[in-house]
């Protein structure tokens, strides 16, 4: 069960409106590093979540109902940046304060070239779940496994791409208004990101490693686990670092490297049936006679 409160999260204000920032901002709605994608994401983790504790499906829940609050203050701010977006090409005087105050004197075609034409077309001047090129959101980015510790890192993940756009837009704007909005929004991300990693550390930290940590290892090919495999043609050995020697971090073995050669054989393919649309010299003669 959600309630919906009319006040916003957060306060959206744009002192000067612009239709390039709001095809921007798209990004931030339905990008695959948007607040549709976290959202949906954190609720799907929540509502499959199987635990004795079900504080995470909790926390899951309260973070997922705050993404939905971002997703709304990101509409009113596209909407909002669009209000004085030209209509025509012969609108100028509705659009003085984008093309003049705005964009530097460009004409008012410029302006409609440059924003986001569905913006126009299709919302009329509205937000709408797709990316900045107009892409719909389809779900394909949303990760939601059934085991705590793997949705973690993932969520992790998208936090840390989120928080990279939404610096990315704070770069991208001088609007005083807009700025402060997205101050708030990367300092929610901060915290989110921090909530998670808290969550990986509760439930052990190295000891989450690997996941899911309930397969017995011993039923791997375990000269295989903790193996920095170099694949160059030449022989090349792999880059040094952490992950090439010592101890692994899930504290179970220890990293080597090396360069590997292949184990297995040239894959050799039977022929093709003679019913599967294959060229005849695919097929062999003995299958094409028994047909």
């Amino acid at each position: 069960m959600y309630y919906h409160d009319k006040r916003l999260q957060y306060p959206v204000r744009v002192e000067k409106p612009d239709p390039l920032f709001a095809r921007q901002l798209q990004q931030a709605i339905g990008g695959i590093e948007g607040e549709i994608r976290v959202c949906l994401q954190y609720f799907f983790q929540a509502w499959g979540a199987r635990a004795p504790n079900n504080k995470y499906r909790d926390l899951l829940l309260n973070t997922a109902t705050e993404e939905m609050g971002h997703v709304e203050m990101l509409a009113t701010a596209v909407a909002l940046n669009l209000e004085d977006a030209p209509l025509s090409a012969q609108e100028e005087g509705a659009a003085d304060k984008v093309v003049g105050a705005v964009m530097g004197g460009e004409s008012t075609r410029q302006v409609l070239e440059g924003m986001m034409q569905r913006h126009l077309l299709s919302t009329g001047l509205a937000a709408f779940p797709a990316n900045s090129d107009g892409v719909p959101f389809d779900c394909s980015h949303i990760y939601a496994s059934g085991n705590i510790a793997a949705d973690m890192y993932c969520n992790v993940a998208a936090e840390a791409t989120g928080r990279t756009l939404a610096v990315r837009l704070f770069n991208s704007t001088s609007d005083p208004g807009m700025r402060d909005m997205l101050h708030f929004m990367i300092a929610r991300d901060t915290m989110h990101q921090q909530q998670w990693l808290a969550v990986i550390e509760e439930l052990g930290g190295a000891a989450t490693l690997p996941i899911p940590n309930s397969f017995d290892q011993r039923q791997e090919h375990q000269r295989f686990s903790y193996f920095m495999m170099g694949t160059s043609r030449d022989g090349t050995p792999p880059p040094e670092g952490r992950f090439s020697t010592g101890p692994s971090i899930d504290g179970h073995g220890e990293f080597y490297a090396g360069h590997f050669e292949p184990l297995g054989e040239e894959p050799v393919l039977g022929p093709a049936r003679p019913l599967s649309g294959a060229q005849s010299e695919q097929i062999d003669s003995k299958a094409i006679a028994a047909e």
